[in-house]
This record gives structure tokens, sequence and C-alpha cells, in this order.
């Protein structure tokens, strides 16, 4: 007992010893002595010029503190901006002797007024490039060995206090002097409240974004006795520019080890207008429809870890449009996306950039006469990606044109896409294609089947094209093949076959019948008061093929109760030029489908010729007379004018005599 005594009489004598002296060094030794020292030490190791201007203050029983204010670390010579980092005051506060039985106790941790300033100057230059001195270099010697699991499992506390974190005053400016923009972060302000292990956290920031409000409020936690294990509850609401409400709600699974998250989020109706005007920067897309773009809000699941997302139940709303999603991607370093989507309704029209905002093809006449080479795409990441998805639209219009109940499903696999099917409702009737984009190759292949039936073609080309040229329900196969990533090259590889017939309809601006019986009227256009041309047919089909970029027919035929007509030529697509010979032949009766007017006369060739945009039309009379002068058996034009032996009259008034003998004599 007496040995014991004594056991507690020399502890308990060194327990009191070094209690005073943690509390007289303090007292007698000053501190700010070690000033220049420190300060050589950090400008040494940063490269940087550094100072402390406060007084240094160090505490060490019963709470170990230190405090110290008006820090500075400078920026390299060059810069406006003479501070990289400027802090007003700081202050730091914890207990030692519970450290020992990993018990945190923290009384206080404030920063006052810190400022960080990164500026890029004029050469591109950062003034936070170059931070500190290269290490030296270490001599090679064998390789660590691997620590173990339970290294990484992290570590346990036993308790966790923290009675007052905050971050006040602070400040972040970002100055670029080649582009000569400026943004701010200022008045920013993060609290923390209820630190502890076993409750959740509270956090509070806010800021002002170009004096625009910025914060961010909410819950994390708990925590748990081994903080990064574990389930760690999310609780978080964003808030910005008085406009945008972001919240996060869910679980972060074991962050510092393997990180998993299912969390559940939700962006509030916004307008993207009002939030990029609130940062006083331009509107970046200009829209035909000047209110597009002003209504937006998303909801979805998001789960996952570091090799796999997916988002599921999303809805995304954009005007008046509201899409269903669902997306999960896998394996980033050979993507594997799926997807699932389901559109209700979109008018692209609205988000296309408006008429006056369209390339002027005589203002860029000059950059035409020197295209710039453009830039080689790169198609190694559609090479390795895995694509599995499907898309329903209930109504898309885009270039005026509406198509209705669109159906797809695209997969895709080492380079090569394909959409098998993609089915549509399409003005009364139906569309249904198939195809595939091959990117094996430098130079993209594509390949394009589709039909329709019984679309309604009067409607659908006023629509897209504003062209009221022709009426009936299409029915069409086609099979196309193209090379090349730019349009002038796909034109020029464009090959295929296909076959376009039209029914119980009509060619509008163009009246064959009158065409070829009035061969000095028919092809003028200036006969005022004139009823809109119109050629009524009960049939019209156009196979065609085309070869390298020229569409060819020789087959084109439109069929009605007046008149039959043929039409072969051809239509190139890379110059956009026509060449059409049309051969019509009346038939028995002289009234077609609403046409009441008397038809007769020397059935004229007509000849197309132009370009697609300025076609023009024209009568072939060499054509005409050529094959009537055949099917009479009579010498040609060039024989009948040569004169002949004791005849009196002229050439010419012979050869009129003879045409006079012709069917049609009007």
């Amino acid at each position: 007992m007496k040995a014991l005594k004594w056991i507690l009489i020399v502890g308990g004598g060194l327990v009191v010893l070094v209690v005073a002296a943690l509390l007289l060094i303090p007292l007698f030794v000053d501190v700010n002595q070690y000033k220049p020292e420190i300060e050589k030490q950090v400008s040494s190791a940063t490269g940087r010029p550094f100072a402390i201007k406060g007084d240094l203050k160090l505490s060490l029983f019963p709470w170990a503190g230190v405090a110290f204010s008006d820090l500075h670390l400078g920026s390299p010579a060059g810069f406006k901006e003479k501070d990289l980092l400027f802090v007003k005051s700081f202050d730091a506060r914890m207990k030692l002797l519970p450290l020992l039985s990993r018990d945190i106790q923290v009384q206080r941790f404030v920063v006052e007024g810190p400022k960080i300033v990164l500026e890029k100057d004029k050469t591109g230059r950062g003034n936070w490039e170059g931070l500190g001195k290269p290490g030296e270099k270490t001599p090679p010697g064998p390789e660590p060995k691997p620590a173990p699991k339970e290294g990484a499992e992290g570590f346990s506390l036993k308790n966790l206090v923290v009675g007052e974190f905050a971050v006040r005053n602070g400040s972040l400016l970002y100055v670029d002097a080649m582009s000569g923009s400026r943004q701010e972060v200022s008045d920013l302000t993060l609290e923390l409240k209820d630190v502890s292990l076993d409750r959740p956290i509270r956090l509070i920031l806010s800021a002002l974004l170009n004096k625009m409000p910025v914060s961010a409020e909410g819950l994390i936690g708990p925590v748990g006795k081994e903080p990064g294990k574990g389930l760690i509850p999310l609780d978080m609401s964003l808030k910005a520019f008085r406009e945008l409400t972001v919240h996060v709600k869910g679980n972060l699974q074991d962050a510092a080890a393997d990180p998993r998250f299912d969390l559940t989020l939700a962006l509030d109706p916004f307008s993207p207008r009002k939030v990029v005007a609130a940062i006083g920067v331009p509107f970046p897309i200009v829209t035909a429809d000047p209110t597009a773009l002003d209504r937006v809000s998303l909801r979805s699941k998001i789960e996952g870890n570091a090799q796999r997302v997916s988002l599921s139940d999303g809805t995304l709303e954009l005007d008046a449009s509201k899409l269903a999603f669902s997306v999960t991607a896998k394996d980033f370093d050979k993507p594997d996306l799926a997807f699932d989507l389901s559109l209700d309704r979109v008018d692209l029209d609205r988000y296309l950039p408006p008429a006056s905002e369209k390339t002027d093809n005589k203002a860029m006449g000059a950059e035409k006469d020197k295209p710039a080479k453009p830039k080689k795409t790169d198609y190694t990441p559609l090479r390795k990606m895995v694509l599995d998805g499907k898309a329903r639209v209930g109504m898309l219009k885009a270039h005026g044109m509406t198509i209705q109940d669109i159906d797809l499903k695209v997969t895709g696999r080492n380079g090569l896409i394909r959409l098998d099917p993609l089915l549509a409702k399409l003005y009364d009737g139906t569309f249904s294609a198939k195809g595939s984009v091959d990117v094996r190759q430098n130079l993209p292949g594509t390949a394009l089947e589709f039909q329709t039936k019984a679309v309604q073609s009067n409607p659908l080309l006023q629509d897209l094209l504003q062209k009221d040229i022709i009426e009936g329900a299409a029915d069409a196969g086609v099979s196309i093949t193209m090379t090349g990533d730019r349009p002038e090259d796909i034109k020029k590889t464009l090959n295929g076959k296909g076959q376009f017939v039209f029914k119980d309809g009509a060619v509008k601006g163009i009246d064959l019948a009158a065409m070829v019986r009035n061969v000095t009227s028919a092809f003028r256009s200036d006969q005022a008061g004139a009823e809109k041309p119109r050629t009524d047919f009960t049939e019209l089909m156009a196979p065609f093929t085309i070869t390298n970029g020229v569409v060819n027919t020789d087959g084109t035929s439109l069929a009605s109760p007046l008149i039959r007509v043929l039409a072969t030529g051809k239509a190139n697509l890379v110059d956009e030029s026509l060449d059409f010979r049309v051969e019509p032949k009346f038939v028995g009766t002289l009234k077609g489908q609403e046409d009441t007017k008397e038809r007769s006369g020397i059935t004229v060739p007509v000849l197309v010729k132009g370009t697609f945009s300025a076609p023009s039309f024209q009568p072939d009379l060499k054509g005409m007379l050529e094959q009537q002068l055949k099917d009479r058996a009579l010498p040609s034009p060039k024989d009948l004018l040569k004169p002949q032996e004791g005849e009196t009259k002229p050439p010419q008034e012979r050869l009129k005599g003879i045409l006079k003998g012709l069917p049609g004599k009007q």
C-alpha cells in the first residue's frame, strides 16, 4: 500500500508538471520570433512570397490551438493580382489528451475572409502554375509491398465533437486576360452544425456568384464511428440565381473504399433563359421561337458505382414536351449504353435557328470558292461503344413535316450501328425503315431501306417543301447506300434503286394535255387570271436507279382517262441538274378526272431541263417532227428542203403542204 501511495503521488506530480508546462510555455515563449523562419520555409516550399503580417498565437492547455491573421501567399511576378491566397484570420482549437483514445474534440475551427485569386495572363499562363518546387529525385529502390486489405478499411473513432466550424466572408476570383472574362464568388459562408458521429451533420452554404445568390443546405450522415465505411444518408437542396432549385436525397455507401450511391435527383421547373440572364451572359442558342427553352424540369433515380451508373424512372420536361427515360452506362473505357425513351411530342422547328440566321449563299460565295479543309472525324469511340436502345415519339415536327407514333430500336457492336425497325405514321399512311451505319473503316458507310403505304403526298410536300406540286396516295419502296460524312461525298457515292407509285391524284402546275395540244401557248406562264394548270391521273409510277449520285428512270409513266405519258431521263444530285423527256399520247375519251375541256391536236413531247430550283419546260418540236415523218415513211426534213427538178415553189411551201396532211392539223 505504501508503494502504491508513492506511485500515485509521483504520477500526480508528473501530470501537474505537464499541465503547468503546457500552461506556462505559451506565456514565456514568444512564438512570433519564429515567424521569419516559418515564412522562409513556406516560401521555399511553394516558390512564392509568403508572409504572416499579424500576430501568431499558440495555446496548449486545456485547448491546443493556433491562431494567426493577415496571411499572404503571393502570385509570381508579372500578374496584376498581388496575392494568390489571402486569409484575414484563422483560429483552431482542440483537446490533446482525448486524442490518445481516438476522441476528437474540436472547440472551434474558424476561417475569416479567405480570398483565392486565380489569374491567367495574356499568354495563357496561370498564377497557380508551378506552385512548389520539384522534389529531389530519389534513387530507385525495391517496389513497396502492397498494404494489407485491412489498411484500406480506414480507421475508427470513439467520438467526434465539433463546437464551431465556419468559413466566413470568403471569395474566389477568376480573371482571364486572354478572353477578358471575370468570374467571382463572393460573400462565401460555410457552416457545419451538430458535428458528431451519431447524428446528422447540418451543412449551410451561401455565396454570391457574380452578385447572384447561390446556396446549399441539408443533412449529411450520421457518418458512423468509421468514417468512409457503411451507409451515409444524404439530403441536400441547392438554390441558385433565384430560379434554380435542385434536391438530392439518398445514400452513399463505403465512400472511402468502394464508393456506391443510390440517390433521387429532382430539378424543380426553371427557365434556362432566366438563369443565363442572371449570370450576365448572352443566351448561347438563338431559336426560331424566342419562347423556346423557357421551362425545364427533371426527376430521376440515380444508382451506381465507379463501374456502372443507371438512371431510372426519369422524367424530363422541356417546354411542352415530356420525356420518360431510363439509361444505363457501364464499362466506361468501352462504353456499354442501354436506354429506353418515350417522348410524347416535340416541335423541333421551335429550336432551329430563325430564317434570318441561316447562311446566305450569296454572302458566302467567297467562302465557297475557298472551302476550309474539314477536320477528320475520329470514329474510335463509336467503334468501342456497345449500344442497345429503344425510343418512341408520339408526335414529331421537323422542317414543317409532322410524323406520328414513331417507334424505333437501335443496336451497336464493334462499329456497326443498326436501326431496325423504324416505324411511324405519316400523313394518313405508314412508314417503315431499317438501316445501318458502319464506322469500322475511316469513312462511314450507310445503308437504308424504307417503304411507305398510302401516304398523302400533297400535304406532306406542302409542309416539308412549301410546294403544291402533286396529289395522290403514295406507295414507295427504296433501297440506297452511301459512303462518307460530308454532303458532297455522300451525293457522289449514293447508289440504289426504288419505285414511287401515286394513285388517284394530279400533277399540279403542269397541264400536259394542254402542252401537247397547243405548242404555242401551253408553255407560257404569263396568262393573267388563268386557272392553275394540273394533270389528273389514275396512277403515276416512277421506278428509278441511282448510280454515283445520278438518278435514272426509263419507265416513269402516268395514266389517266385522257392521256398516257412516258418519261425517261435523269436527275444529277451532284450538280442538281435535270434532263428528262416526257412523251404523251392521247386516249379515246376526251373527258378525264375533273376535265371538261376539249383536247385535240398534235401530241408534242416535253423536255424538262434546268436545275432543281429552276426547272424549265419546252416542247420537243424536233423530236415530234422526226417521229411523225418516221411513222409516215417520209423523207427527212433535210431531204425535203432540197430543191426538186422542175419545181417552181420554194421548198418551204412544199414542207408546209406535207405538214397539213399530218394528224392534228391545228
